[in-house]
């Protein structure tokens, strides 16, 4: 059985090779072609929502694919747009939908919205970048959430950002050592927790992310059941030297959390 930190360097060791052997997979070299061909004749958001292989196309590179049904949610975000804060994409928590709406924003530029270039490539390598980290959790669903977090890393600000994405709230407790019970505490004492322990100006640094993510792929085997070596140099590094990853001080603060709230 091969370790997460093996299949994760396996996949990003080589990064641009592994999204260029992706884009020519057969399904998605065609359906790449299909979107470019087709995105830049929609004119409307009754145009784009009736072309059910563009806007599927569209809403799972924005990462938005198990929603691509709810075509009713979607006229309502891409009617509102996003100039005004009281929008309905800028009201709703998942930021996704505002992100989505910057691109199609019919609401703003009307007609003219799909001659914009970010309607266009950028798109289909954002496709492939999800089909990439769609196919990498196949086997090893800890590779994708590693592959998304990098991809994410570099725009998050706060622990409340981190806490509001599953995948990214489990990367960072899972790096941290924190056990599965945290996850109910209090918000904010989350919050207080991983901004105390977490640099988030690091994650701009590749060589800082990188370490990170290596912490994340031997915890998460550590955890998990799957190939490990608790006292090797690389777990010891890659956990701050303790197989937990957990001090003292902070089990005691753990531990005075009241679950569920206050």
């Amino acid at each position: 059985m091969i370790s997460t930190l093996l299949q994760y360097q396996m996949v990003t060791g080589d990064l641009s090779r592994s999204l260029k052997l992706t884009a020519k997979e057969p399904q998605v070299a065609r359906e790449s072609a299909k979107y470019l061909k087709e995105i830049g004749s929609i004119k409307s958001i009754d145009e784009f929502l009736k072309n059910d292989e563009v806007f599927s196309f569209a809403m799972k590179a924005m990462g938005l694919g198990d929603m691509a049904y709810a075509k009713g949610l979607m006229r309502k975000v891409l009617e509102g747009g996003v100039d005004s804060r009281t929008s309905y994409a800028n009201r709703m928590a998942d930021k996704r939908y505002a992100e989505f709406v910057k691109v199609f924003n019919f609401a703003r530029y009307g007609a003219t919205t799909t001659t914009f270039s970010r309607t266009q490539k950028p798109i289909v390598d954002a496709y492939v970048r999800q089909t990439l980290e769609v196919k990498s959790g196949q086997s090893n669903e800890a590779v994708r959430l590693a592959l998304y977090f990098s991809r994410k890393a570099a725009t998050l600000k706060n622990s409340y950002e981190v806490l509001a994405d599953r995948a990214l709230q489990q990367v960072v407790l899972t790096s941290l050592g924190l056990p599965k019970e945290f996850a109910s505490a209090n918000i904010d004492k989350q919050a207080a927790v991983i901004t105390n322990r977490v640099k988030f100006e690091d994650f701009k640094d590749p060589a800082k992310l990188d370490t990170f993510l290596k912490r994340f792929a031997t915890m998460w085997d550590l955890q998990n059941g799957g190939p490990q070596a608790a006292a090797s140099p690389a777990v010891i590094l890659n956990t701050g030297g303790t197989p937990g990853g957990i001090g003292q001080d902070l089990l005691a603060r753990i531990q005075s959390f009241k679950l569920g709230g206050f």
